[in-house]
C-alpha cells in the first residue's frame, strides 16, 4: 500500500520535514518513492510547500495519506 507521509528531517528538537510518497512497509525516514513537498512547523506560520500537480497525481494513483498530511494537503490546496 502506498502512503504519502511525512519523514522527519533536522537535528535534535528541530524537527523539520518532508512530505514523501512511499510504501507503507519502509520505515518512517527509510526509503520513499518521490518527495512531493516540506512542512517546517518551527516558523510562525509554520511553512507548507507542496507541489500539488504530484500530490494529485498520486491521490489519483490511490496513495493514501496519513492525517497530519491530509491537513496540510488541505491548507496547500491539494485536496479540495
Amino acid at each position: 500500500m502506498v502512503k504519502i507521509r511525512l519523514k522527519r528531517m533536522g537535528a535534535k528538537k528541530t524537527p523539520f520535514y518532508r512530505i514523501v510518497v512511499a510504501d507503507s512497509r519502509y520505515p518512517r525516514d527509510g526509503r520513499f518513492i518521490e518527495q512531493i513537498g516540506t512542512y517546517n512547523p518551527l516558523t510562525n506560520p509554520s511553512t507548507i510547500n507542496v507541489d500539488n500537480e504530484k500530490a494529485a497525481k498520486w491521490l489519483g494513483q490511490g496513495a493514501q495519506p496519513t492525517d497530519t498530511v491530509k491537513e496540510l494537503l488541505k491548507i496547500s490546496g491539494a485536496i479540495k
